[in-house]
């Protein structure tokens, strides 16, 4: 019955780790695709419906790793 409980809940540890760095790719892949937009100029980030000031609090990153 010990076995059972240690299982199911390094289980759960490990369905949390891979979420949590699921997450954390995302949320790095977001900052770069954040970097590109900036780069672009007003009128096409608006012609695509982005807003700078939104992207810049999002963050940004030019690395790409």
């Amino acid at each position: 019955m010990v076995m059972e409980t240690r299982n199911s809940t390094r289980g759960s540890f490990v369905r949390r780790a891979f979420s949590r760095m699921i997450d954390a790719r995302a949320a790095q892949a977001q900052r770069y695709v954040n970097g590109y937009l900036l780069s672009l100029d007003d009128a096409t980030l608006a012609a695509h419906g982005y807003d700078r000031a939104e992207l810049e609090r999002e963050g940004a990153s030019s690395m790409v790793f």
